[in-house]
């Protein structure tokens, strides 16, 4: 669950696709940040599948409040609302997916069609991955080979993301922490290390970091 002052968002492109009795479904996950991007996304799909039975999309735009979906022709509430579900249940937020079916000959009826579309864009979001938008503080520690992996461990435990590793005579680690745990950590740093090890604030940053 999102924590106050943070979003998640896809991390990149995705793609997957998905057989069921004969159907060929392929998901696409994209970021998106506008609603125009996002329409982009679906033109392009459905200028590139002309030829397919169903073109099915979703969309959520965190500015403005965009949050839009189409069955392009299945039957109401078995395809884009699905989709849909999969990014509203996961908080997903500026992301645009279209998942295209090539009809196989074999009716999956209401259920089938709900499983297998939640399913292909839930595959397209897993290949996209999913990260987290937030501020950041950026700090530096200096400390013994010996240590590391404890501080290592310690940054990962408050949520950290480890940056840049520098080995020279001692290791010099840059890492990103959560805004609001900045102070706990760098406390905890010290009692941990006996004080041989302190975290020095050299800066923050609003982005997003990957965390699957």
């Amino acid at each position: 669950m999102a924590e106050k002052g943070e979003y998640f968002v896809p991390s990149g492109f995705g793609e997957a696709e998905f057989i069921e009795k004969r159907s060929r479904f392929i998901g696409r996950v994209w970021p998106a940040d506008t609603e125009e991007e996002a329409l982009g996304r679906i033109k392009e799909m459905r200028e590139k599948h002309w030829d397919a039975t169903h073109n099915v999309y979703a969309y959520i735009i965190r500015d403005g409040g965009a949050m839009r979906y189409s069955d392009d022709g299945e039957p109401q509430g078995t395809s884009g609302l699905p989709v849909l579900g999969v990014f509203r249940s996961a908080e997903i937020t500026n992301v645009c997916c279209v998942v295209t079916r090539y009809f196989g000959g074999v009716l999956l009826g209401t259920g089938g069609l709900v499983r297998a579309y939640s399913h292909t864009a839930s595959l397209a979001l897993e290949a996209a991955g999913i990260s987290v938008m937030r501020l950041w503080k950026i700090l530096k520690m200096v400390c013994a080979y010996s240590m590391f992996e404890r501080v290592r461990n310690e940054i990962i435990s408050f949520g950290g993301v480890l940056g840049n590793i520098d080995y020279r005579a001692n290791v010099e680690i840059e890492a990103l922490l959560p805004g609001e745990k900045t102070e706990e950590f760098c406390l905890e740093l010290t009692n941990l290390t006996a004080g041989k090890v302190a975290a020095e604030i050299i800066g923050e940053s609003f982005r997003s970091v990957r965390i699957k």
